[in-house]
């Protein structure tokens, strides 16, 4: 699997986070084989999990429901574990190297990221609700909440006022992402740390879209149930696939900067954490389309795209100003970029060295 290259210092990360890689090694490097079982077991089990919604008439309103989501979210993380430790034979603590589990040093740097990405991805969420009240794909109460109250049993709606209870909602969303992290990280080390890194000699941006798109894909099972957008059919895993490229997006390049798997993980948890904001501020005469205006909407897709823009635009300019370093000789950074950016292959003949970050 391709390594994930760590800058040390403050000056480094800067050049990493602009540009994270160092020259792009070829698509014969991936490793197919490792990948489209990992794909497969993924899925499979995904599939295998989901089957007593299936069988039951009730759907997703079958009391299976408590058990199977949780069980379902660690499918990828015994995927990975499956391929990384009967399939390329890894030691277990170098497996858990290779899928960005460990190391967490430097600390600062993991705890930077992890912490940002805790208010990034709920931003991302109230980014996306905002642009899809500007461009009129939603109608928000702010005055009164009343989408919001009308979700409430009767006994609670008198307790306290509307708007503290809102309050209370928004501002536990971080520490909420700690719990929803826990399930996260069933999904995060298959993504983001078996199969991004996997994909990574494809290119960064090749390997962030393609785990998002897979990623989109292995939710079939339960979107086809009419989970998240309440479109049990083909459209509505096209709008999974779409929405979990976009968040991904956001995830995959946090990985990548950070080295690590827990700024996902826990950025994750946070996103689940948020995927309810649509609803504290929507109105109950105008219910909220979540394929617009929710977690995963239309809304979100924009902020995404303006997200890459950015990267894409930092990355450019890094690039130039690298090349001029290159011209004047190769800066500290540089060298160790190019000594880690090695293949699978050139690390097994040397025994002695960990594989992965």
């Amino acid at each position: 699997m391709w390594p994930l290259h760590i800058a040390q210092s403050g000056e480094d990360l800067m050049l990493r986070v602009a540009s994270p890689v160092a020259p792009a090694p070829t698509a014969a490097q991936v490793d197919w084989t490792s990948v489209l079982i990992f794909t497969i077991l993924a899925c499979g089990l995904g599939w295998l999990v989901c089957l007593p919604l299936w069988i039951d008439p009730a759907g997703l309103q079958s009391a299976h429901v408590w058990w199977v989501l949780p069980l379902l979210m660690f499918t990828p993380c015994a995927a990975a574990v499956i391929v990384a430790v009967l399939h390329q034979r890894l030691p277990v603590r170098h497996a858990f190297r290779q899928l960005g589990i460990v190391p967490i040093r430097p600390i600062g740097r993991t705890l930077g990221f992890t912490l940002a990405a805790i208010v990034l991805l709920p931003v991302v969420v109230a980014a996306g609700i905002t642009l899809a009240e500007l461009l009129n794909l939603v109608r928000l109460d702010l005055d009164t909440f009343s989408g919001f109250a009308a979700l409430l049993p009767e006994e609670a709606r008198g307790l306290l006022p509307i708007g503290v209870l809102v309050f209370v909602q928004v501002v536990s969303i971080p520490v909420a992402a700690i719990p929803n992290g826990v399930l996260a990280f069933g999904e995060e080390v298959g993504w983001r740390g078996f199969l991004l890194p996997a994909l990574r000699p494809l290119g960064n941006w090749p390997a962030v879209l393609t785990t998002g798109v897979v990623w989109g894909l292995w939710h079939s099972p339960i979107i086809l149930l009419g989970y998240n957008f309440d479109r049990p059919d083909l459209f509505g895993v096209i709008l999974m696939v779409v929405g979990a490229t976009a968040v991904g997006m956001v995830l995959g390049w946090l990985r990548i900067w950070s080295g690590s798997i827990w700024p996902a993980v826990l950025g994750h948890g946070a996103f689940n954490a948020a995927g309810g904001l649509v609803l504290l501020f929507s109105s109950a005469e105008y219910p909220p389309d979540l394929a617009l205006a929710g977690p995963l909407g239309v809304g979100t897709w924009i902020v995404a795209a303006v997200f890459a823009t950015i990267v894409i635009g930092c990355s450019r300019r890094s690039g130039r100003r690298s090349n001029g370093d290159r011209d004047g000789g190769a800066t500290t950074g540089e060298a160790r970029c190019d000594a880690t950016s090695q293949s699978d292959g050139s690390r097994a003949s040397r025994p002695d060295r960990e594989p992965g970050i």
